[in-house]
Order: structure tokens, then sequence, then C-alpha cells
């Protein structure tokens, strides 16, 4: 199963999304990440704060969503105007949610706020993504409107 996080941008948020849920994910699960408007370089602290967090960044970069290796299964919007973008006809019928999150990359403030806004961010992240994988998927694939039914509610934890 395919899961492609989208952004905008593709330089935080999805990025976090794709790493965290690969981070985690047993095998025969995968999440890409890309945007549709891609501003083509990643966001310095999410890089860091997925190396503090022990998560690999070796091969995330920002890409559009008319460059995806894969076709996926399940399109999870981790941002408000990529949630309202009509996603590219070939993805098709795919299953999609929006797990909106508040871009860290915009916070302006102090070391300690914009650093706490990274952490929070990445728990919310996490949480839904532990959520997603706690799942019975195999049970839930036969069942697409109760699978559609359990990613909106994972959109709406909070961590």
């Amino acid at each position: 199963m395919n899961i492609l996080f989208l952004c905008t941008g593709n330089s935080c948020r999805s990025v976090l999304s794709e790493a965290i849920f690969n981070h985690l994910a047993p095998e025969g699960l995968k999440a890409i990440s890309a945007g549709s408007q891609p501003i083509g370089r990643l966001h310095p602290r999410a890089v860091a704060l997925l190396q503090e967090k022990g998560i690999s960044t070796e091969g995330y970069y920002s890409k559009s969503w008319n460059h995806l290796p894969v076709t996926p299964d399940i399109v999870v919007t981790v941002c408000g105007s990529a949630a309202g973008e009509t996603c590219p006809a070939y993805l098709g019928p795919v299953l999609r949610t929006h797990w909106g999150v508040e871009d860290p990359g915009h916070v302006v403030g102090t070391e300690d706020e914009i650093t706490s806004a990274f952490e929070k961010t990445y728990s919310i992240i996490r949480a839904r993504i532990e959520a997603f994988l706690a799942l019975p998927l195999t049970e839930l694939q036969g069942d697409k409107a109760r699978f559609k039914a359990e990613l909106d509610r994972i959109g709406t934890l909070l961590a």
C-alpha cells in the first residue's frame, strides 16, 4: 500500500509525514510526499528535527505530484490549501483524507517558540501515523466507506 502525503510546498509537513511513516511502517507499506507547487527544498528545521529523532532523511526531497514514482492508494493532505485542490486525474479513484496541521515553518517568534511549534507538529503527525498503523488495514481495504471514516477520524487526533 502506498500513501501520498500532499502539501502545496512539499518542504515541511508532508516530508515530516513521509519520513515518520516510513520509519514506523512495516514492510509492504510505503509513504511518499509531494506538492502541487513544490518549493524545491526541504525546510532545514524539519530535516534537523527528523535527524534529532533518529529518523533518516536520506533520499527525501521536495517534489511535484506530477513526478510520483508510484500511484498512491491513499492521498493524505496535510495543509488546507492542498485539501482544496483537485488531485491530478492520473491518481484515479484513490481514498482521500485531510489531516491538517499548522505549518511550523511559518511560525515567527523566539527560538523556543519556533522549536515548540515544530515539536507539536511532529507529535501530531506521529500520533496520527501510529493510529493509522494500528488499524486493521487488510479488513478495511474491503470496506472503503469504513476505511475513509477511520482515516477522517485519525485526522482529528491532536497527539
